[in-house]
């Protein structure tokens, strides 16, 4: 591939990466993922001989075509490329690099533009998962300018409304799939959960944290590191992950009471390092947490009322709102909003 492969770089949420065609890519898995830890310079603390940002959160791909599926517009396959490792995982979702597939589709003409909006139906392919992306097209094209903000990223752009219908149990077979909302685990009372994003809930306090730590500051707590990474694997198998030590998920998230007037603050490792913010699905399941009758989160959650509560999840650097619809107080729906940017449409080459 010394000719270059057509890409587009993208930053879909709070995270960025290239977009591709699956017709681009080699079919043989393992060329695939050599052509794209080149692509991203990896294995490389720095990433210097690629594209990749030196983080997890800039070192994403999406491979998208065009779905068989009568439900679905597109098959979306999320790869994420480890930074320091000669690995590449399809183990989990990425909702960020979601609310860029939509505009990409459109772009690469495998969703029809509509005047107004397009309405691009987009099926997760590492979990099965319909997503149903709202993409801004007035007189047919992609728009990325517009009015709308989320936290941890400067400036406004067009909004991409997501919404998620069959989340639940998307990885591990259930909501919960140990069948119970609190385990104890390692000493500690955790939910795990999978409401599209495996995730491990663990209360700050019972950490001996205060819940508001900066990411460095817990980044730098090599202690607590350690006990997180000896109670995700000790998860992995309780979650049907099977062993986990070379897995992105289950992500670790720990909880505390809300301190800017949210439902609940939030601190999440992915797996390894704390996040900056927190992961659309991430968020999704955090917000379904703060929903169940017992547990870490819904012991400090602050929920509003109704059977359409809208839950701001805090992170470091905001808040993320996920809208939850309930019938007989059971999670229906998630929707959330975010935003996406082409950076650069061209060609990609992969060091040799």
């Amino acid at each position: 591939m010394s000719e270059g492969v057509a890409c587009m770089w993208m930053r879909g949420g709070t995270s960025k990466g290239g977009y591709f065609l699956a017709s681009d890519l080699p079919a043989d898995r393992t060329e695939r993922d050599a052509f794209l830890l080149g692509v991203m310079g990896s294995p490389d603390p720095r990433q210097i001989d690629g594209m990749g940002g030196a983080s997890p959160l800039t070192s994403k791909i999406a491979v998208v075509s065009a779905s068989a599926r009568p439900d679905a517009d597109v098959d979306y396959l999320f790869l994420q490329v480890f930074v320091d490792r000669a690995i590449v995982s399809d183990a989990q979702n990425c909702g960020n690099i979601l609310a860029g597939v939509g505009p990409f589709a459109v772009e690469r003409g495998l969703a029809p533009a509509h005047d107004g909006e397009t309405i691009v139906r987009i099926h997760m392919a590492n979990t099965g998962q319909i997503a149903v992306a709202a993409v801004a097209t007035p007189g047919g094209r992609v728009v990325y300018s517009g009015d709308a903000r989320i936290d941890g990223v400067p400036g406004t752009a067009a909004a991409v409304a997501i919404a998620f219908a069959d989340a639940a149990g998307a990885s591990c077979g259930a909501l919960l799939p140990t069948g119970a909302a609190v385990d104890v685990v390692d000493g500690l009372s955790v939910t795990l959960i999978d409401a599209g994003m495996p995730c491990v809930i663990v209360a700050a306090e019972d950490l001996g944290l205060a819940g508001d730590e900066s990411p460095a500051a817990l980044d730098a707590d090599e202690e607590l590191r350690a006990r997180l990474e000896r109670l995700r694997l000790k998860v992995g198998p309780m979650m049907n992950l099977g062993d986990v030590s070379e897995a992105t998920v289950p992500k670790m998230t720990i909880v505390s009471a809300p301190r800017a007037g949210g439902a609940i603050s939030t601190r999440s490792f992915i797996p390894h390092r704390c996040h900056e913010a927190i992961g659309v699905l991430g968020a999704v399941s955090v917000a379904t947490a703060c929903l169940l009758p017992e547990g870490p989160a819904a012991r400090v959650a602050r929920v509003p009322d109704g059977g359409r509560p809208a839950l701001s999840i805090e992170h470091p650097t905001g808040e993320f709102t996920v809208i939850a619809t309930l019938e007989d107080g059971a999670v229906v729906t998630t929707a959330v909003v975010r935003t996406a940017r082409k950076l650069m449409d061209g060609k990609v080459f992969a060091r040799a």
